[in-house]
């Protein structure tokens, strides 16, 4: 396959794949999405369970990517957030940095600790027995 092939498949396909995860049957009583019709390009008949709360593996765009024979379909998914991508370098990158400055400013603003006083009493207060 051609660059420009594998480039307009991958976008027809993307389009099949969000029309079947929008358009899809919501089974509230078995906690289940349905597809309402078939998806011959994902490989989805209707009626399929596409997604399900327990002991279900769910499908993966990637995988339909490469039963079509799509060379290097890492490129047109975007990684899972847990693996890597933006998303993770900013929870453990950027979020972290812009927090510690903020602890190093308003520490230098706070200024000396002042001793604490003597207690009274021994630190029973002033209660006399």
């Amino acid at each position: 396959m051609q660059a420009a092939d594998q480039q307009k498949t991958v976008e027809e396909l993307k389009s099949e794949w969000k029309r079947l995860w929008t358009e899809r049957i919501d089974d509230r009583f078995r906690a289940e999405g349905i597809a309402n019709r078939d998806y011959s390009g994902l490989f989805v008949e209707r009626g399929t369970v596409i997604l399900a709360t327990r002991s279900f593996k769910l499908l993966n765009f990637k995988d339909v990517l490469e039963q079509h024979g799509i060379v290097g379909a890492h490129r047109f998914v975007p990684p899972d957030p847990r693996v890597g991508g933006w998303g993770k370098f900013i929870r453990t990158t950027i979020s972290g940095q812009k927090l510690r400055g903020r602890i190093r400013r308003a520490a230098s603003y706070l200024g000396e600790k002042k001793e604490k006083q003597h207690l009274k009493k021994g630190g029973r207060g002033w209660v006399h027995f």
